[in-house]
């Protein structure tokens, strides 16, 4: 009988609702605590961050896992993305919370934004953010507009940089509406009509950000506030997988069809899934796969730190209209 209720949540659903997991791609990575994540078709890799360790790793759909870049000074790796140029890995680097090497010069200090050549492994590119804005810092998500602009969030600042093709870095977005404690602007994309979506983990709004004035900041109205949103994937110019963690771990999607003036929920995951801290998510051919984070055990002084971590198939089920 419980299956029979379940089921009629769900349009079209003439089975019982999946109650297994969905497809984890499992890798070894001891003590990485991967945060962002993006695959490269080009090579068939998938790119991951670490938190604990700074470290930019490559995972292969096999499950084997290696070291892209290990520069000592980046003390935590979060948002990565690959540039527009198929050449580059861009990386959020800085020291806001769980890194093994904190330290007093750069804990909630230190803000860049890194390239990094995807061929060799060798840095590229290195801009400082951290003087754009006083206070403290941490650069969490990235994304590249058509002319090959970055823009990077401060979840702790609650601004959002801008970095030209030429290294010039800026502050691009700052207002009132950003502003809340704790963690607050996170995931972020591009929308080729010409503006930003971004995400507060603190109050789970959704932002829209116009690119020819970022003084237009607007709200997008959702049906739910996505408190602890975290990573952002747009799917295709209509439909949005927003990432949500802190004790939800699911993962859904939100479909507009008024150029993000508003949305509305339209497929999530399932309990059963069961995601361990998801953080970010990115398209692999068809489908869309999330990292499980696992950042509730770097909360856990009686935690061992885990060497095995999993990105994870994110199933997601249509939802009634």
């Amino acid at each position: 009988m419980k299956k029979i209720i379940v089921c009629a949540l769900f349009v079209g659903c003439a089975a019982a609702i999946p109650d297994q997991p969905t497809a984890r791609i499992e890798f070894n990575a001891p003590e990485a605590y991967p945060e962002g994540i993006e695959y490269d078709s080009n090579s068939d890799t998938y790119f991951v961050s670490s938190a604990r360790l700074g470290s930019i790793g490559k995972v292969t759909p096999a499950g084997a896992y290696s070291i892209l870049n290990n520069d000592p000074t980046f003390k935590s790796s979060y948002g990565v993305k690959v540039h527009p140029d198929g050449k580059r890995l861009f990386a959020c680097i800085g020291d806001a919370n769980y890194s093994k090497f904190t330290s007093p010069d750069t804990r909630k200090k230190m803000a860049r934004l890194v390239g990094i050549d995807i061929a060799t492994g060798k840095k590229t590119d290195d801009i400082d953010l951290a003087g754009l804005v006083q206070g403290e810092h941490f650069p969490n998500d990235i994304a590249f507009d058509s002319q090959q602009n970055a823009y990077v969030t401060d979840s702790f600042a609650n601004v959002i940089y801008k970095v030209t093709p030429g290294g010039k870095a800026s502050v691009f977005a700052d207002s009132p509406l950003f502003k809340t404690k704790g963690i607050g602007l996170n995931g972020i994309v591009y929308h080729p009509s010409g503006y930003l979506l971004t995400v507060s983990s603190g109050t789970g709004t959704l932002y829209k950000i116009d690119l020819n004035n970022s003084k237009n900041i607007a709200k997008v109205s959702t049906e739910q506030f996505f408190v602890n949103g975290d990573g952002l994937l747009l799917t295709d110019n209509q439909k949005l997988v927003v990432v949500q963690n802190g004790g939800s771990d699911k993962i859904y999607e939100l479909t507009s069809e008024d150029n993000w003036s508003s949305a509305k929920l339209s497929a999530s995951t399932l309990v059963a899934d069961r995601f361990t801290y998801p953080s970010t998510a990115t398209k692999a051919k068809d489908k869309v796969w999330v990292m499980n984070a696992k950042f509730t055990e770097l909360t856990d002084s009686t935690s061992v730190p885990s060497r095995k971590f999993a990105i994870q198939h994110a199933r997601l089920m249509p939802l009634p209209r």
